[in-house]
């Protein structure tokens, strides 16, 4: 168990009363990493030396009156498909060129380093955030730390086993089909995707052009708001970035427990639940989430999210088909350097055709419209974020995955571009994190990160930490 505050904001307010430095957060991160690291795959590259500078660095601003907000002196992880200037970025594979990304910052670490925020290294992935691991390739492969022979969801893998395990208080992950809110909810922690083009995605490498979003990955929905604080707002080196004001997150959250009267919380269970693969405590643990939502004065009514299924077949549409645009030379040179499973995801972006694309972005408007109007009406919408335990590595060899789709409920708010917070709601009757997953209108994270506070207040599912250490060995290929 971590010896500091694990929240990003307890730790904040801790540094701040002179009850921890910066430089114990961070060296208690890294004694963790030596501790779990060789079991869990977190990181691709660390930065002791220089996370324990910047510590030193953060400490001495702060004892000045130099505060850079709640990010300053935490330590933080970056998922490796944003550059960085201290280290490579690999996007986990062999096929990036070394010198991309190589002596700048993506925007998102230039505002996290103006922040204050401590970097302790880079993060694994999947390959190019799509795929699955390959044992032959020379990269680690992430694990779940509530099951270390369990996938921690993609493709920010390393973000959310490492905030579950206590390697950092915060990461970035990003989201193309539910790469933020998976992990999030495999791991048992928040993750936060923000509307598309709130946050800057310059100096990323892309998966899907209009469906790429960054955002963070946390212990609670409260550290989320303070994380997207410090990284949304426009940029001129992304096109899509879009110039809105970015509010103060944690204004208006009440320390002492959140009430959402007045709020109110359309429910789709339809669209979500009932799937052959859902776990048996499913169902029964989402409704429990809903009670305490009504208990904090919130009015939830039944609802039904407008195209789910055409929204859903679109992402996918739409992932494939940009991803290939993106790697089509490098497909067609290099072909057995890629891992199998991003060969076979990529791949399929072949099988459309240029109708299918412009014919799948025209669905996405019309279920955007349909998501509007609904919207019109209630305030958030509530599913459930998985409805089956994290899938084991030895199920998906045996398997694959068209399974546990069935079982994941994010792709649709990508589809639309909404934004969707996902926040720890209970465990199957293994011991495995289910999630609830809130979604609400275009730029409105700040009532997002409302809710999932006033649940946490009220629960405290998003504090229950995974059982480590492991004793047994986990084995390198299952």
């Amino acid at each position: 168990m971590p010896e500091h505050p694990n929240t990003l904001t307890d730790a904040a307010a801790a540094l701040r009363a002179g009850e921890v430095t910066s430089v114990e957060l961070v060296s208690e991160a890294l004694s963790r990493a030596d501790a779990f690291d060789d079991q869990l795959g977190v990181y691709v590259t660390r930065f002791d030396e220089y996370a324990l500078e910047r510590a030193e660095v953060a400490d001495a601003e702060l004892a000045d009156g130099l505060d850079r907000g709640p990010l300053h002196g935490i330590p933080i992880g970056v998922k490796d498909i944003l550059a960085m200037a201290e280290g490579p970025t690999t996007a986990q594979s062999l096929i990036l060129d070394p010198a991309w990304g190589q002596d700048r910052d993506a925007v998102v670490v230039e505002r996290l380093k103006a922040a204050g925020a401590v970097i302790t290294g880079k993060l694994t992935t999947m390959e190019f955030a799509c795929g699955m691991p390959d044992y032959e390739k020379p990269f680690p492969v992430p694990r779940n730390p509530w099951e270390p022979g369990s996938w921690p969801g993609g493709s920010s893998s390393g973000t959310g086993a490492g905030v579950a395990a206590g390697l950092f208080l915060a990461g970035v992950g990003t989201d193309t089909a539910g790469s933020i809110r998976i992990p999030a909810a495999f791991c048992g922690v928040s993750g936060l995707m923000p509307t598309f083009g709130r946050v800057p995605s310059a100096g990323c490498v892309p998966l899907g052009y209009s469906l790429d979003h960054i955002g963070p990955l946390a212990r609670s929905a409260r550290d989320c708001g303070a994380f997207l604080g410090a990284i949304a707002g426009p940029d001129p080196r992304d096109p899509y970035a879009v110039d809105r004001p970015v509010p103060d997150y944690l204004a208006g959250l009440d320390p002492l427990g959140g009430s959402l009267a007045g709020v109110r919380i359309g429910v789709d269970r339809g669209s979500t639940l009932g799937s052959e693969h859902d776990d048996p405590a499913a169902a029964a643990v989402f409704d429990a989430a809903l009670e305490v939502l009504a208990s904090l004065g919130a009015t939830v009514v039944d609802v039904t999210l407008p195209h789910y299924r055409e929204a859903v077949v679109t992402q996918w549409i739409t992932m494939v088909c940009e991803a290939l645009a993106y790697h089509r030379d490098d497909l067609a040179a290099r072909w057995p350097e890629y891992f199998a499973g991003t060969r076979a995801m990529i791949g399929l972006g072949a099988l459309f055709s240029g109708a299918d694309y412009v014919q799948a972005q025209r669905v996405r408007r019309v279920a955007q419209r349909g998501l509007a109007g609904l919207l019109a009406d209630v305030d958030v919408i509530a599913t459930p974020a998985n409805t089956a335990a994290a899938p084991t590595y030895e199920l998906i060899e045996r398997e694959g995955v068209p399974g546990m789709l069935d079982t994941l409920h994010t792709p649709y708010w990508d589809a639309v571009g909404n934004p969707a917070l996902v926040v720890p709601m209970g465990f199957t009757g293994a011991g495995m994190p289910l999630s609830l997953q809130l979604g609400g209108r275009p730029f409105d994270e700040a009532l997002l990160v409302r809710v999932g506070d006033a649940f946490q207040q009220a629960t405290d599912w998003h504090l229950r930490l995974p059982p480590l250490p492991h004793a047994d060995p986990v084995p390198a290929t299952a």
